[in-house]
């Protein structure tokens, strides 16, 4: 037998493991660094929801797991404000669920409508690509949004399958207007598709009254939870689609043999993982094995859920739209100049200007390392140009809003930006008045 080690705390390692890597972090447990993420996500975790994660895991089919299951997807219809029987959680990121959604929802060769305003546009015209989708783009400049007369243009001109369609783009931090848009794709034979990760919960989301056929999102935005979960709901009308293209796993047959109860190969969803029949199946009542469930992730979004419909979700939207007011008031009173059309800015997040002759990746970093709050950049043609600052989930407070409003200002002094001493604060105290 291997003599073990003894570390100088008095515990035992295998000697085959190289002692140096031990005198380093690495050979440490995991300690992170406080700090308070004001930037577009990832944000702070909720402290209840972190505490629900740390509940210990039970079997896949446990009776208390299905139950959490079936709880989990009657708290998410009601964050979503939908009555869809088809909605799941997709394990992994958000972007896990727009590639689910996608994959799942579009065959090789058909048609679909992207309007790009920001970063997440683009993202959802690649795995339409990558879909085998022919893809159409619409485009308006970073900073605007589309007009319901001009995407009724698009799809009249296109007569797409699928339009695919960012809410909130944290890219700009515009929030497109989605009321009627579901209606004008369902009267030219469209489905419509919505990425709600960084909107929902802190902006309005009405998928049954919108018409919404198929709405993804995350629980690193406004749900105030980690990344790893991607809530999913689909309509009657999507789920048609979908299971028109099921799929039942060989090993899962009576007689493997069988393609029984399976779509031909070419009609086939081209992912097994992100295979939305098959994730149906699992979450439905013949509990059909697919994967197993990401079950401390489970419990992560049930809570974040269940603190939204305990909050009152009408009552969380008027929270980030405080908080946001708050943040964009004061970043004007530093002197900022803001970003984009402010009338179509989501609650959660704004992007403001950096000034001529700063550092911007210079003033990020003074903030992380002497006030531990973490804002953002941007990407492509606003790299480097705007700071992004976000209000979202747990950190929608007024003490965040006011020491990152300070810490910024102290800054921008030392950069030797001409900023009023507590102008950014005092102007978000005339919001919280």
């Amino acid at each position: 037998m291997e003599q073990l080690i003894q570390t100088s705390g008095g515990s035992s390692v295998d000697p085959s493991v190289d002692p140096a890597l031990l005198r380093t972090a690495v050979g440490a447990p995991v300690a992170p660094p406080p700090r308070l993420l004001m930037g577009p996500g990832p944000i702070t975790v909720d402290p209840r929801v972190l505490r629900a994660m740390s509940a210990q895991l039970v079997g896949q089919y446990d009776p208390a797991m299905t139950a959490y299951m079936n709880e989990t997807q009657a708290l998410y219809r009601a964050v979503f404000r939908t009555a869809n029987e088809a909605t799941v959680l997709v394990d992994g990121t958000s972007r896990a669920g727009i590639e689910a959604a996608l994959v799942s929802l579009v065959s090789p060769g058909d048609r679909v409508l992207v309007p790009v305003f920001g970063r997440f546009g683009h993202l959802l015209r690649e795995i339409a690509e990558r879909c085998g989708a022919e893809v159409h783009v619409r485009e308006v400049p970073w900073g605007e949004v589309f007009t319901l007369e001009a995407l009724e243009e698009a799809v009249r001109d296109v007569r797409p399958h699928l339009v695919a369609l960012v809410q909130g783009d944290t890219s700009t931090t515009m929030n497109q207007p989605l009321e009627g848009v579901g209606a004008l794709c369902h009267r030219y034979g469209a489905l419509l598709y919505v990425d709600c990760t960084a909107s929902l919960g802190g902006n309005p989301f009405e998928m049954d009254a919108w018409e919404v056929d198929a709405a993804t999102a995350g629980l690193q935005k406004c749900l105030g939870g980690p990344s790893g979960s991607a809530p999913l709901s689909l309509s009657p009308r999507a789920v048609e689609v979908v299971r028109a293209r099921r799929s039942v796993e060989a090993g899962l047959r009576a007689d493997p043999a069988s393609a029984e109860g399976t779509a031909p190969a070419g009609v086939r969803i081209r992912s097994n993982y992100f295979d939305l029949g098959m994730i149906l199946d699992y979450w439905g009542e013949e509990r059909l094995n697919h994967h197993t469930e990401a079950t401390t992730m489970l419990y992560g979004a049930r809570e974040c859920a269940r603190l939204l419909l305990e909050e009152g979700i009408d009552a969380a939207v008027a929270r980030h739209r405080l908080h946001g007011d708050a943040m964009l008031a004061g970043v004007r009173g530093l002197g900022l100049s803001v970003f984009g059309d402010v009338a179509h800015k989501m609650h959660n997040v704004v992007a403001v200007e950096i000034p001529a002759g700063l550092d911007g990746d210079a003033v990020r970093a003074e903030l992380l390392h002497d006030y531990g709050i973490e804002i953002g950049t941007s990407f492509g043609p606003l790299a480097g140009r705007v700071w992004r600052l976000g209000t979202m989930g747990y950190n929608a407070r007024k003490d965040a809003v006011l020491v990152t409003l300070a810490a910024l200002e102290q800054v921008l002094r030392r950069h030797g930006a001409p900023v009023d001493p507590g102008a950014g604060t005092a102007a978000a105290q005339e919001v919280y008045a």
